[in-house]
């Protein structure tokens, strides 16, 4: 098929999709929790071929991680799954509710989007996530994966579509791209797609927003930042700062800066540096930080620079102020994190740093849609719209205004004689 036809065969779909009721979307993705476990030797072949070319073309060893899609990657996505059919079923709330007059009600309700294009990185579990999500939500979806994952992701849609197509959901609402051109030409298909979400670098998601008239969600760059105040704990302050940067540094929400009160630095430094160093970090730093440490000298650059790797800029700053400064100057609106005993310069900078995540004494690696009841997530928005921070299942719904009438006409509420509406809260 063309890739209009699997968008026109997606939006059909997708009408009856948004109809569904929640019990048949739960037996569905039961049906898939099954499929993947019974398939999951073929999927963990499929995923050693890819695994395999990616080492031949030398793919760096942080993208070979997210690449890796092993039996116990499958289990936790089928975890992931369970979790996500224990949630409130997220369509057809009504978010408000007003008579207009005697007879005559409006109601606010949830309801799909429709048809999702969503273009991700290597990680083939997002692949299975991102699926889930959009059938929970009565969305169907259009999946473009990294060229690496090409034979997991394969396996993986064809594996979602058979279980769900056993369960009674609509054929065709899950759809696999394969190539650039085809993303290309999904950008071009505003007839049928509703909302675009990529999920790679700065320069992919500028180019997608640039060559579009689908609305994008999303974010282009996920450079996050912990800043140690004066008034931290020491210990507590390098356990954040070491699991933000080091837990897992192929994401979008470990942190690339750390900010350093001047206060605390002679204190504070020596401490994280050995712990970071223990996890095979390499540290870059301001001509302070290499006063009192020994690192590399950070460029301008590098306050803006996602590294996705065992890299971690240090800056030293005069105190909050500064810190918030520097977050609203080189950030990307993701997630920042503050560690400090003072509840004031806690609020402070959870309310003036400009970032969809906010954190108080906890790693930046908590913003994460599984880890905030979401559901998983389809990926992190910095948009100032409809969803932002982790996009979970709230995140893949939009409303329509429903207005039950007993016979009203316009005409007899105009003109000083016509009727006056009530406007009452139900």
């Amino acid at each position: 098929m063309s890739i209009t036809e699997l968008a026109k065969s997606a939006k059909n779909a997708s009408i009856s999709l948004a109809a569904v009721k929640s019990e048949a979307k739960n037996i569905a993705l039961s049906e898939i929790s099954k499929a993947l476990r019974e398939n999951s030797s073929a999927i963990v072949e499929a995923n050693k071929l890819d695994l395999e070319a990616a080492k031949k073309n030398n793919l760096a060893e942080p993208l070979l991680k997210r690449l890796k899609f092993d039996e116990s990657k499958i289990e936790q996505v089928i975890a992931g799954i369970d979790s996500l059919i224990k949630l409130e079923d997220p369509v057809g709330k009504t978010l408000s509710a007003l008579e207009l007059d005697m007879g005559l009600e409006l109601y606010k309700v949830t309801c799909p989007i429709g048809v999702i294009g969503i273009v991700f990185e290597s990680r083939p579990d997002a692949l299975v996530q991102i699926s889930t999500l959009c059938l929970k939500s009565g969305n169907a979806v259009l999946l473009k994966g990294g060229s690496e994952a090409a034979n997991t992701n394969r396996i993986l849609t064809d594996t979602i579509a058979k279980a769900t197509e056993k369960a009674g959901i609509p054929t065709g609402w899950i759809q696999l791209l394969e190539t650039r051109e085809d993303v290309a030409a999904m950008l071009a298909l505003d007839e049928y797609i509703d909302l675009v979400i990529p999920r790679g670098s700065n320069e992919f998601v500028r180019y997608i927003m640039n060559n579009t008239n689908i609305p994008v969600l999303g974010h282009a760059d996920g450079i996050c930042h912990v800043y140690v105040d004066s008034e931290s704990d020491i210990d507590m302050a390098v356990r954040i700062a070491v699991d933000s940067k080091c837990q897992y540094v192929a994401v979008c929400n470990a942190a690339e800066t750390l900010l350093v009160a001047k206060k605390i630095a002679n204190e504070f430094l020596p401490k994280v540096k050995e712990a970071l160093e223990q996890n095979n970090c390499k540290l870059l730093g301001c001509e302070k930080t290499a006063a009192i440490i020994d690192v590399k000298a950070a460029s301008e650059k590098d306050w803006s620079t996602e590294y996705l790797d065992y890299i971690l800029s240090i800056k030293i700053v005069d105190g909050l102020d500064e810190a918030i400064a520097h977050i609203n100057k080189y950030g990307s609106s993701h997630t920042d994190a503050i560690v400090t005993s003072n509840k004031d310069k806690a609020e402070k900078f959870m309310s003036l740093v400009d970032s969809a995540d906010v954190f108080w004494n906890c790693s930046t690696r908590f913003s994460d849609g599984f880890r905030y009841g979401l559901g998983a997530e389809v990926g992190i928005s910095t948009n100032k719209i409809h969803a932002r921070g982790p996009v979970g299942l709230e995140g893949l719904m939009i409303y329509k205004y429903k207005l039950i009438g007993s016979g009203q006409t316009v005409s007899e509420y105009s003109g000083p004689e016509g009727k006056k509406f009530t406007h009452k809260k139900l």
